[in-house]
């Protein structure tokens, strides 16, 4: 039976996986402004006007008696009037966006070495990969 050794050696695989970072809200609140405009109303105002009678209307209408009479005109006034309403203007989401940088990483990984010693001296060899070596000691 022929005497031999297993070498190993650590091998890194860098890969990433996903974890929380943080967390980010919306929220919304209320803020009060005053809104100033100008509005142009109206109102009626009296004013009386006279004007004579001519000779065909006094023909016309019949004498009417002296006596106490009143009329009423009904004034009218625009005011301003402030209605509200309540009406959706924008939508707002938060979205994630994934951006991705380069990131140094650096480890250490060990690997085991094989001395030898053939009774007429030392030595070390060591072996990154694979393959056979035939390594004769004269």
């Amino acid at each position: 039976d022929t005497p031999e050794i297993t070498r190993s050696e650590e091998r890194a695989y860098i890969d990433t996986e996903q974890h929380e970072s943080g967390r980010a809200r919306l929220r919304k609140h209320v803020v009060t402004e005053d809104v100033h405009t100008t509005v142009p109303v109206s109102h009626e105002e009296v004013r009386v006007t006279r004007e004579p009678v001519g000779p065909e209307e006094r023909t016309r209408s019949s004498a009417s008696p002296i006596e106490e009479a009143q009329v009423e005109l009904t004034l009218h006034e625009e005011r301003p009037v402030v209605r509200k309403e309540t009406v959706p203007v924008e939508r707002v989401r938060l979205e994630a966006e994934k951006v991705t940088e380069e990131e140094e990483v650096s480890t250490k990984v060990r690997k085991e070495q094989v001395d030898y010693d053939s009774g007429r001296g030392k030595g070390s060899e060591e072996r990154t990969g694979r393959g056979g070596r035939d390594d004769r000691f004269t």
